[in-house]
């Protein structure tokens, strides 16, 4: 194990401690302030039990996050401006959140509302990397090669980051499955960075899948606490910014393809949906909720999608050695 790895895994571990000690405080102070859950009327009707619930949980993460990545990045610049995108992209999710519980609504900003918040972010990122001299505008394919698409990279991977972030947040629709296969995504970049020497972006990666272990001791089925947009969005932007970062678009594709998966089915429903004239390919959108109205229970989706997750996971790893 490098030096990178093993300082990662203290950051880890401290994330992990401090998200698990948090919880008890914070879900009791979430009951109080009455930041409950609201539940989707189309959605599973198994989920109507889950009304009230607390929310805005992904603060835990966020927080522990922060306080131990600040502590062992010890002014990495690459991982400041990685943590810079995802503050930003997990504050659209608290202003979401936010506004869903104080309107008792399943709606929180508009589309075009969260979408024009989005869109800044990502200006915002790019910018912030041009400035710290980071210019690359190449993509690596692995066997196919480098190829440089110039300023039209800003626009593929833009788009790319849009994609990925409202995936990870689509994903968020089962007890634990959003903080799991997160877990098993940063696991990955922990170890990918780690092999590149990147110290920020491994450390980011550790930390944050330690805060989200924490987190999911409270998370898992029946879940004491969600995390919300507020942590889906900014762990969208966690996924997003490792990839990126760590230049490694491709592994970023490869390792989140539960992510990718979960959005596409949303998609290719929608479309086939208007296409026909009503008709419904899947049972429901996104898929988890497929295997939901055919019976699996909670505890098996978030498994199974973990495990693919790893199986993923594990390829983005072999090709960023078989590179190296």
């Amino acid at each position: 194990m490098n030096d990178v790895l093993f300082y990662s895994l203290f950051a880890a571990v401290a994330a992990f401690v401090i998200a698990a000690a948090v919880c008890p405080f914070f879900i009791p102070f979430l009951h109080r302030i009455k930041f409950g859950q609201n539940v989707r009327d189309d959605g599973p009707r198994t989920h109507l039990v889950k009304a009230g619930t607390p929310t805005m949980g992904g603060i835990i993460i966020l927080f522990a996050l922060m306080a131990s990545s600040l502590f062992f990045l010890r002014g990495n610049q690459d991982g400041l401006v990685v943590l810079f995108v995802t503050l930003g992209f997990g504050f659209v999710g608290f202003l979401d959140d936010y506004i869903k519980v104080r309107k008792k609504r399943n709606e929180g900003l508009s589309v075009n509302q969260k979408l024009l918040l989005q869109v800044f972010i990502v200006a915002a990122y790019f910018t912030s990397r041009i400035m710290s001299g980071d210019t690359s505008t190449s993509i690596n394919f692995s066997i196919f090669g480098t190829v440089d698409f110039w300023y039209f990279y800003y626009v593929i991977m833009g788009l790319g980051i849009l994609y990925i972030v409202n995936a990870v947040n689509i994903t968020d629709g089962v007890d634990g499955l959003c903080g799991s296969v997160t877990v098993v995504y940063c696991a990955a970049f922990m170890i990918i960075c780690g092999l590149l020497y990147q110290s920020g972006l491994s450390v980011l990666a550790a930390a944050t899948a330690g805060g989200c272990i924490g987190f999911l001791i409270w998370n898992f089925n029946p879940a004491k606490v969600f995390m919300g947009d507020t942590g889906s969005m900014f762990l969208g932007g966690i996924v997003c910014g490792l990839g990126i970062g760590a230049g490694a678009e491709l592994v970023m594709v490869i390792a989140g393809a539960v992510y990718i998966w979960e959005a596409l089915t949303v998609l290719i429903q929608t479309t086939y949906y208007k296409a026909t004239g009503g008709k419904r390919l899947f049972r429901m959108t996104p898929i988890h909720h497929s295997f939901e109205m055919r019976g699996w229970k909670e505890t098996k989706i978030v498994f199974v999608f973990s495990l693919i997750a790893a199986v993923f996971g594990t390829a983005a790893t072999l090709l960023t050695v078989m590179e190296m």
